[in-house]
């Protein structure tokens, strides 16, 4: 059996562009910046810009200011209701911001081992999906601290990456 998912469900787009809007106006930038042989994001914006995306986000959406607990810090949080696809939603937001400004790596962090394995599934049964919608494929990384190579190799590597 195989899955088919469906990419323009409207509420997910809706999400992923809220997420991507964040960092409208940074511009594109590949990780070549080395850091002692480490590639690492970076995204070139100020906070203020950030912010600023932000409240304009959260009046496309019609989200009440004072029930989105604004505050001056980079901390946000997309809520979806459960079955909806948040899975999904977050990881082609992943590919969404390697596709506009250039991000590569990205760690996901579970409370338990049964979501790190439905995570991992998600992963392995999406690659085409997202092979044929972003014409890449993103390295996944398991954390395993008795296999340190695979997280030096997360560290040095210049792809998508996912850990």
């Amino acid at each position: 059996m195989k899955f088919k998912f469906e990419p323009n469900l409207k509420y997910q787009i809706d999400a992923i562009d809220s997420v991507v809007g964040l960092f409208e106006g940074a511009v594109y930038t590949r990780p070549e910046d080395r850091i002692f042989d480490v590639y690492k994001n970076v995204l070139k914006i100020t906070k203020e810009k950030v912010l600023e995306n932000r409240d304009k986000i959260l009046k496309e959406n019609e989200i009440d200011e004072d029930s989105a607990k604004k505050s001056d810090e980079l901390d946000f949080c997309v809520e979806m209701e459960t079955g909806t696809g948040k899975t999904y939603v977050y990881l082609r937001t992943i590919f969404e911001l390697y596709k506009k400004y250039g991000l590569s790596k990205f760690i996901i962090t579970v409370p338990s081992v049964a979501i790190r394995e439905g995570v991992l599934k998600t992963l392995e049964i999406t690659k085409e999906h997202f092979k044929n919608l972003y014409n890449t494929k993103a390295q996944v990384i398991e954390y395993d601290s008795k296999k340190m190579n695979k997280v030096r190799g997360f560290c040095f590597s210049n792809h998508l990456s996912i850990m």
